[in-house]
């Protein structure tokens, strides 16, 4: 059976994953600032996670499935980090889903067996260097995650996906060479980084209604790392 799916970004990257690998079976909304690669039939809220309210007005009377797809990948020492640079990526990764969350709780627990998706990182549960930002603001994604999940239920399941290194536009920087990405996907026991596919796989799975008996879960896709040492 179809289902109103609501993304917080879908335009690149691991939304836009999502976005392709559902939109045929389901009625797709993409809120986000750019409205490319977005297939036909898809609905496109023009909407920016940092300084706009969601007009609940443009959704469904329900929801079945909500992702929070927005974030960032800020990797430096925290000698060189400023507060500025902390309070940017709570903002952008935790409380801006905060706000859209709030918003759209009521469509959701109208749908009677609804759906939430949010991101981690690997960083949180395994400690890394240059990533004290980032793991923190993702951390309180999953503190809070399993929190809602405990409060909502059973009404609403809600789960976190945990990625190392994706192929993304956000992790540019990190993989522009050949040589970058060969270097990065030996770090992980599976020997490549992550594609947005295997995220959307994941994400995809915890978004229908016949998978109703996971909730609070924080979900490891990682090509091992967090969880394999192949070290001698």
């Amino acid at each position: 059976m179809s289902k109103n799916i609501l993304l917080i970004g879908g335009s690149h990257g691991i939304g836009n994953a999502i976005v392709q690998h559902m939109h045929q079976d389901h009625n797709i909304i993409v809120a986000s600032r750019e409205n490319e690669n977005l297939p036909d039939g898809v609905k496109h809220i023009q909407f920016d996670a940092l300084n706009d309210e969601l007009d609940t007005s443009e959704l469904p009377d329900s929801l079945d499935g909500f992702v929070y797809c927005p974030g960032s990948i800020n990797l430096k020492p925290f000698k060189m980090l400023k507060q500025e640079q902390f309070d940017e990526d709570m903002n952008i990764n935790f409380f801006s889903l905060i706000k859209v969350t709030r918003n759209v709780l009521p469509l959701l627990t109208a749908a009677g067996n609804s759906s939430i998706v949010y991101f981690s990182t690997v960083a949180v549960g395994t400690g890394m260097p240059f990533h004290t930002s980032v793991a923190a603001a993702k951390g309180a994604i999953e503190g809070f995650a399993k929190a809602l999940a405990a409060e909502y239920a059973p009404t609403v399941r809600v789960n976190v996906i945990a990625p190392s290194l994706v192929d993304t536009p956000l992790a540019g920087r990190l993989l522009n060479s050949e040589d970058k990405k060969q270097k990065m996907g030996d770090m992980h026991p599976l020997k490549r980084v992550g594609t947005p596919e295997d995220i959307a796989q994941v994400a995809s799975f915890l978004l229908e209604k016949n998978q109703g008996w996971i909730t609070g879960q924080v979900i490891g896709v990682d090509g091992g790392k967090s969880t394999l040492n192949l070290g001698a």
